[in-house]
């Protein structure tokens, strides 16, 4: 998605040969238009999958995922980081190490919203290790609803996060995907 790798060569910090800063437009600071065409472009790749659902992790993939679900007319189910007082009972859940964060955490999502009828697409902000769209994936397989496809603003090629999901059958659509950020540059996949 053109829009979307000018964006990040304009106003992405490369940190490291491994952490991309897009605070600017995307984990922090939200760019609203980007983000319209960022759903309209995950509507677009996945309009034949019968999406009955979107799913992604608090914070950073609920923008992107309410532009996918506001596109193709779906509930977005975002699931939290952290036990609530009003999210205690009747939860799916499933354990997320963050490679931004190092940290890992449990990661719930009410049964209330998610049937096994569901057709379910993962919407999230970065893909590097996998380890995030493997936990939603995990949720939604409690319910035993079905995994559609996985969709990714970033991903950073160049970590095994992909060919992880690949290798457990999962469709995976990656808007933006950077082959390496060395030298304080982004380099994208042609």
């Amino acid at each position: 998605m053109h829009a979307l790798e000018q964006k990040i060569l304009n106003e992405g910090i490369v940190l490291s040969n491994n952490v991309l800063k897009v605070d600017a437009f995307l984990n922090h600071q939200i760019d609203p238009v980007l983000m319209q065409q960022i759903g309209q472009e995950f509507a677009a790749r996945f309009k034949d999958a019968g999406i009955t659902k979107i799913i992604t992790i608090e914070a950073s993939g609920i923008a992107p995922a309410v532009m996918a679900g506001l596109e193709l007319g779906v509930q977005v189910i975002f699931a939290r980081k952290y036990q609530s007082l009003t999210l205690k009972d009747d939860l799916y859940r499933a354990k997320v190490y963050s490679f931004t964060k190092q940290t890992e955490s449990t990661i719930a999502i009410s049964n209330k919203h998610i049937h096994s009828t569901d057709k379910v697409l993962v919407i999230d902000d970065f893909l590097a290790n996998g380890q995030a769209a493997l936990g939603l994936a995990d949720l939604i397989h409690q319910a035993n609803a079905e995994v559609v496809g996985i969709g990714i603003v970033i991903e950073k090629s160049f970590q095994t996060g992909r060919d992880l999901l690949l290798d457990k059958g999962y469709r995976v659509e990656s808007l933006a995907r950077i082959a390496s950020l060395d030298n304080e540059k982004v380099t994208f996949v042609k």
